[in-house]
């Protein structure tokens, strides 16, 4: 009767506890794995002056993270951050008058940011350029560091314009739609410049899907204004043109292009502004050759493809147009104020556009400040936010409440229909071109 032998009845038991060891130490390792990095990631974006802005995750020198918006600025090469951001990532900065730089503590240390769970590594700079006296990397913008040229060019992306997204994904791992053409693009810092031809002559057109403004060479605009008088033409940067950045922008001079071939691409009435030459060479670098080619002669930036997801396939220098809409919502329907964001205090006004040979707003002046626009207050706002708000039917009112020398009075403006379509066709029809 001596029952079951110890071994028969031990071994299960024994296996069973080994068993459940090995599970519970797969789950801790499970925990305390990393989740596997996703190929590519898509996320919404705020247009913001027809700027892409989007929420970005820096990655800090304790392993902790923090949120910020950022720029998905690919006409610019250099990597730019707001003082803020530059201590939390645990960089050195330096000034000099207005001019900032940041330099990693560590030599060779990386820096990393994740957008939408992916993670992006900052390419390595000796400095960063790091704006003196704004909390953001430019004039009336929210975003405090941006995703430049020299980032995006390691990657595969699409800026989908009409859906308010943003794909960015490894090289390979995208899918892109519509109708494509070479780009060449600058193998030391990613700029893209795309073939095109106005008023019948070829050109080479950079690419700034960052830019909320497109451009022409001074020479180039001055040719086809004289070339062309009966193009719409303004003087002022009003709406989407007005980004704070140009100390000229109330004398800065607007015209319509009937017709430009970018690539595969037949676009019609495109606003234009002269391109300063310093402002080409020290923000975006487009106007000079940016590779063996020809230099460009101006650039295409938000503005003109606001119907088009676009993407960049950068592995194979490619470039595709996916229509999304063939109607473009006007852009040049506001009131016409010519804005300068000031820092803590809002917008000072530096000029007014005139409508049919008279200043298009009465009773405001050059040095008065917009307080709010229909007792919206926008001291807090973006320069993008504040012509939401001064956009409009043609003959639409707003209420804009203006300060000058410590008082406040009100002053009734109406948005007009600045720089009136070349084709005399409001609604522009964009088509790509057949092979």
């Amino acid at each position: 009767m001596g029952g079951v032998p110890p071994t028969r009845y031990n071994l299960p038991m024994r296996f069973a506890a080994a068993f459940v060891v090995l599970m519970l130490a797969t789950a801790v390792l499970a925990q305390n794995s990393p989740a596997p990095q996703p190929k590519s990631v898509t996320v919404p974006i705020t247009l913001d002056q027809n700027r892409v802005v989007i929420d970005v995750d820096l990655t800090l020198p304790d392993g902790s993270t923090e949120r910020v918006r950022g720029w998905v600025d690919n006409g610019n090469p250099d990597l730019c951050m707001s003082k803020r951001v530059a201590m939390l990532m645990g960089l050195s900065v330096s000034c000099d008058g207005q001019i900032c730089s940041g330099t990693p503590k560590s030599p060779g240390a990386s820096l990393e940011i994740a957008i939408g769970g992916m993670k992006i590594s900052l390419p390595s700079m000796k400095e960063i350029k790091v704006p003196a006296f704004t909390p953001a990397i430019a004039p009336g913008m929210s975003a405090e560091i941006d995703i430049p040229s020299t980032v995006l060019r390691n990657y595969d992306a699409i800026v989908d314009f009409p859906g308010r997204k943003f794909t960015i994904g490894l090289p390979g791992s995208l899918k892109f739609n519509g109708v494509k053409s070479k780009m060449l693009v600058n193998a030391s810092n990613g700029l893209i410049q795309i073939s095109g031809k106005i008023d019948n002559k070829n050109y080479d057109l950079g690419l700034d899907l960052g830019s909320s403004i497109n451009f022409l060479s001074v020479d180039l605009f001055d040719k086809l204004s004289n070339a062309h008088p009966g193009w719409p033409h303004m003087t002022g940067a009003v709406g989407p043109f007005n980004t704070g950045e140009l100390g000229d922008e109330a004398t800065r001079k607007l015209m319509r292009v009937d017709r430009v071939q970018y690539g595969p691409l037949f676009l019609t009435d495109v606003a234009v502004i002269g391109l300063p030459a310093d402002f080409a060479k020290d923000r975006r670098g487009l106007i000079e050759a940016t590779h063996d080619s020809i230099p460009a002669a101006g650039l295409l930036g938000a503005e003109a493809l606001m119907n088009y997801r676009v993407g960049l396939d950068f592995a194979h220098s490619t470039v595709y147009f996916d229509i999304g809409r063939t109607v473009r919502f006007p852009d040049f329907d506001v009131v016409g104020l010519i804005l300068r964001p000031e820092i803590g205090t809002g917008f000072m006004i530096v000029g007014v556009a005139d409508f049919d040979g008279k200043p298009s707003v009465a009773g405001v002046q050059a040095g008065d400040r917009l307080v709010a626009v229909d007792d919206i207050p926008v001291a807090d706002s973006t320069l993008g936010q504040v012509w939401s708000l001064l956009e409009g039917a043609p003959g639409q009112e707003r209420k804009l409440t203006i300060e000058r020398g410590g008082k406040q009075f009100t002053v009734v403006a109406k948005a007009q229909h600045f720089l009136g379509d070349a084709s005399g066709n409001s609604q522009t029809k964009e088509k790509p071109k057949k092979n």
